[in-house]
């Protein structure tokens, strides 16, 4: 064998690792997109919540309403 054909055989094998190493990391930085896209969450918006808290409120004040006139019923 030449060397030559030596240096070729050494530089394709390195190469040929380098390649691989790199297709690994490759893959997994793909597997980890992927993972981040299941576990990302929507979160609400400012409005959002403000409509929930106000609907909640509203709620509230029904029952408060509704036991004030039980309270009034009773004491009759």
């Amino acid at each position: 064998m030449t060397n030559e054909m030596l240096l070729n055989i050494g530089l394709s094998t390195v190469l040929a690792i380098f390649g691989w190493i790199l297709k690994s990391h490759v893959d997994e930085v793909k597997r980890l997109q992927i993972l981040l896209n299941r576990t990302r969450e929507d979160y609400a918006t400012r409005a959002d919540v403000h409509s929930d808290i106000n609907r909640v409120l509203a709620r509230l004040d029904n029952l408060d309403k509704k036991i004030d006139d039980l309270l009034r019923s009773l004491a009759k």
